[in-house]
């Protein structure tokens, strides 16, 4: 792994929503995101007027000694191909970054209100934008069958979790 380090500020902070690094169930949750108190609230001045957010954020409850770059079975499935640890999208990379697009349902001063961010609560949030359907992927988005097999229970409600 290189030696070049950053440093990034948090900008916010997920309140409620998920607890326990579920991998799956991830739907009809709402959570916050509360901005830190160093960034104005009047920062988000229009972001009401956007359907959705991009949040990127830490999976800080992970460490640097679980980070795995060999090739690996997603899940431990041996059904599924070994793959190797960028092709993961996990708490085992190396910068430990999550990327979401929940919805946003309403702004409460300094507090976003959002549903279905795959982030537990407590966790730092690095960044978040209002997504524009211009930037996302150009054409179509094609992918193996097994990412749809995985993830065949991710947005369903929380409450239908076994």
């Amino acid at each position: 792994m290189s030696n070049q380090h950053i440093s990034v500020p948090v900008i916010g902070t997920v309140v409620g929503g998920h607890h326990g690094r579920l991998d799956d169930f991830k739907g009809n949750v709402e959570s916050i995101i509360r901005l830190a108190p160093g960034i104005p609230e009047n920062a988000l001045q229009g972001i009401e007027e956007f359907s959705h957010v991009q949040v990127i954020w830490h999976f800080s409850q992970g460490s640097d000694h679980d980070v795995e770059f060999p090739p690996r079975s997603p899940r431990d499935n041996p059904v599924w191909p070994a793959t190797g640890g960028l092709v993961h999208r996990n708490h085992r990379r190396p910068a430990r970054l999550g990327t979401s697009f929940p919805r946003l349902l309403r702004v409460n001063g300094r507090d976003l209100y959002v549903e279905d961010l795959d982030a537990d609560d407590g966790t730092p949030v690095i960044d978040l934008v209002p997504v524009f359907r211009e930037m996302m992927p150009r054409g179509p988005v094609h992918q193996p069958a097994w990412p749809t097999e995985m993830l065949s229970d991710y947005w369903e409600s929380a409450e239908k979790r076994p």
